[in-house]
């Protein structure tokens, strides 16, 4: 059964994307219980393995049901375009005694049984001690599991809103919403997901948020009952080479693919660096490095973002995977 989404005119005029470190923090949690999501993660299980295991996520476990709700307040939608997970976090912690019970015992009705368990309890009976350790357990699973990925995840999904946003700037919102999913349907009026039950939602003149997942994937997300602003979470683009590891060497298909220039820069950027930086490593021109980054960016295998004073170029999925040499 399909889940709407009624557009008014000033829903047109509130829609945005966004990126959360948060979202992906509560996903990876979920993607450790979730079989069905790992076989797209195996490099990252593997290296998260000893220091997932000694992390207590069973509170975090119960309040994510198969088929049901999540508490909208432990993850809910970014609150800007660029919050950094210290941000979020907080907003968690702020979460009031009564909507926290609320939506836990929401989320603990979904799973038969969790209400009348010991954990389940002890965590509709002290809501407020609730969130504080529900979220100090997000923070802990944030700093082991997604923490050090965040550079290459982050890329990732710049990578896909700057995609759509061209898209978007191209065939226009009523356009775009289809490309995203093959389960996002476009009707006249608003936006139909093909979910499991039945569901109207007025988005009432607040929009939409857009938010690319790495961890989501392959699912479609949607819903956030108010105050939270609607939101529809989609599988990011181009996670077959998120986990790619490089060789440590400029392959010679991507030399005759780039040239040597462009593919011995690319190949250089195992991690973020500026045009400065990474033309003093590579004993090379600035304006050449520089030259060489826009092609790579406008070819779509580097994103770029300002950080203070400079401007930082990451590879993106695609550039990850051409820089390991599978090309």
């Amino acid at each position: 059964m399909p889940f709407h989404l009624l557009f008014r005119e000033d829903d047109f005029l509130n829609c945005r994307f966004a990126v959360s470190p948060l979202w992906e923090t509560h996903e990876a949690i979920r993607t450790l219980k979730r079989s069905e999501r790992q076989g797209y993660h195996a490099p990252w299980l593997r290296r998260i393995h000893t220091a997932a295991a000694a992390l207590d996520l069973e509170p975090l476990w119960l309040l994510m049901p198969q088929h049901g709700n999540s508490p909208d307040c432990l993850m809910p939608p970014p609150i800007g375009p660029a919050a950094t997970f210290e941000e979020e976090i907080a907003a968690v912690r702020g979460t009031g005694p009564e909507v926290a019970r609320a939506e836990i015992a929401l989320s603990l009705a979904d799973t038969p049984g969790a209400a009348e368990s010991p954990l389940g309890r002890a965590l509709l009976a002290d809501p407020a001690r609730a969130v504080r350790e529900l979220a100090d357990t997000m923070e802990a699973a944030w700093h082991t599991l997604v923490e050090p990925a965040w550079p290459r995840l982050r890329a990732l999904l710049e990578a896909d809103v700057a995609f759509h946003s061209r898209r978007l700037a191209a065939v226009g919102l009523a356009g775009l919403l289809p490309e995203l999913d093959r389960r996002v349907a476009w009707d006249p009026g608003g936006l139909t997901i093909d979910w499991k039950g039945d569901h109207v939602r007025d988005l009432g003149g607040r929009g939409l948020v857009l938010m690319p997942s790495v961890f989501t994937w392959p699912d479609v997300v949607s819903g956030f009952d108010p105050p939270w602003q609607p939101t529809l979470v989609y599988p990011a683009r181009g996670i077959g080479g998120l986990w790619a590891e490089p060789s440590g060497r400029t392959p010679e298909a991507l030399v005759r693919i780039l040239g040597r220039g462009r593919a011995t820069v690319l190949a250089a950027l195992d991690e973020p660096a500026a045009t400065t930086a990474l033309a003093h490593r590579l004993d090379l021109a600035p304006s050449s490095v520089s030259a060489h980054l826009s092609a790579l960016r406008d070819a779509g295998l580097l994103v770029s973002h300002r950080y203070r004073h400079q401007v930082l170029y990451e590879r993106t999925p695609l550039g990850i995977a051409l820089a390991a040499g599978e090309t």
